[in-house]
């Protein structure tokens, strides 16, 4: 095992020489120096494992060499060593950097006391090195772990895409409108699907999307496709910033697929005009409301379902998986529903 390298800096020869044998014996290889600058240039040239450093020396003190040791990159650890009537020079010592100190005494004792420092210190700065470059391996790993699943990410908004085409060639061979149709939802879930995965290969943070931004793309898209025939229908958004995971996201994207793509099919028969309005609302502690409302024909709770009841499995179904359900509110005219997300536990 190599010896540890100690530069020790103090201006009295004699305890210089005194310190340089003493540590020598105890398994310390030893450089002296006379001053703070002369400590300074030797610690330039060459590499230690520890300075020691006496604080009342010519020129420079030992604070103003603290000072400029501390300065430079991956400097050593320093221990402070002071007398006996020093000790808030010593607390200053540590304020400014230095790791240790010791106050001098007279006799061999003293150097055990050196020898004892120096080693601890030796300790905490070894165990601080292996902190840092633990660190750095988990910034690297992390920044790699995040070029993979961004990438997964990309690649599955590629693939979500090319379904698109597929399914958006196979509806275009298509004479039957039921089957035009169904394809065309088909697309819009996968639509609201991909943006998610869209959004995570160019967000900065992986672990969230920003739900607003995300409906209002989505809705966007969603006034885009609806048919010629209800092109009397408007399609509104109101937003407030809210934050997801970005399963949770998909999840809302979807049921705000199928409430808007429901309302346009059903709530205003024979291009009657109309109203469909999306609401996105904080709520406390980091959870949230949708709201989802149209001024058509409203719901014939006592008549026949209308449509293959397709929709409404999926928003139940996903409604679950958030842990909540769709509330239908009471209203003059038309259709209301509420979805009501609580935010994530409490850490504390």
């Amino acid at each position: 095992m190599t010896a540890p390298r100690i530069l020790y800096v103090d201006d009295d020869d004699g305890l210089r020489r005194l310190t340089q044998r003493a540590l020598g014996r105890r398994g310390f290889e030893v450089e002296v120096a006379d001053s703070a600058d002369a400590g300074l240039a030797r610690l330039k040239e060459s590499a230690f494992d520890l300075v020691a450093i006496d604080h009342y020396m010519p020129g420079k003190s030992g604070l103003q060499l603290l000072d400029e040791i501390v300065a430079l990159p991956d400097h050593p650890p320093v221990v402070f060593v002071t007398g006996n009537d020093d000790t808030a020079v010593a607390v200053k010592a540590i304020h400014a950097g230095a790791l240790d100190f010791v106050v001098k005494i007279v006799g061999e004792s003293f150097f055990d006391v050196l020898d004892s420092r120096f080693r601890q210190a030796l300790s905490r700065a070894e165990l601080e090195r292996a902190k840092r470059q633990s660190e750095a391996d988990l910034i690297v790993a992390n920044e790699r772990l995040e070029l993979l699943v961004r990438e997964v990410h990309h690649r599955v908004s590629n693939s979500l895409q090319m379904v698109l085409g597929f399914v958006s060639m196979q509806g275009s061979q298509s004479t039957e409108p039921a089957v035009r149709a169904a394809l065309d939802e088909i697309q819009n879930r996968i639509k609201a699907i991909s943006k998610v995965h869209q959004r995570l290969y160019t967000r900065e943070d992986l672990s969230s999307i920003d739900l607003d931004a995300y409906l209002t793309n989505l809705v966007d898209d969603l006034r885009d496709s609806i048919p010629s025939h209800s092109a009397n229908i408007r399609l509104e958004l109101q937003t407030e910033p809210v934050t997801v995971p970005p399963d949770t996201g998909v999840s809302i994207g979807v049921i705000v697929n199928e409430l808007v793509s429901n309302a346009v099919k059903y709530a205003f028969p024979d291009g009657a005009d109309g109203v469909i309005a999306v609401r996105l609302e904080a709520q406390d502690k980091g959870g949230f409301s949708l709201t989802v409302t149209d001024n058509g024909q409203g719901i014939d709770r006592a008549g026949s379902p209308t449509g293959t009841g397709m929709g409404t499995r999926i928003v139940d179904a996903i409604a679950r998986s958030l842990h909540t359900a769709l509330e239908a509110i009471d209203q003059a005219s038309g259709t209301a529903l509420r979805l009501t997300v609580a935010g994530p536990p409490s850490s504390s």
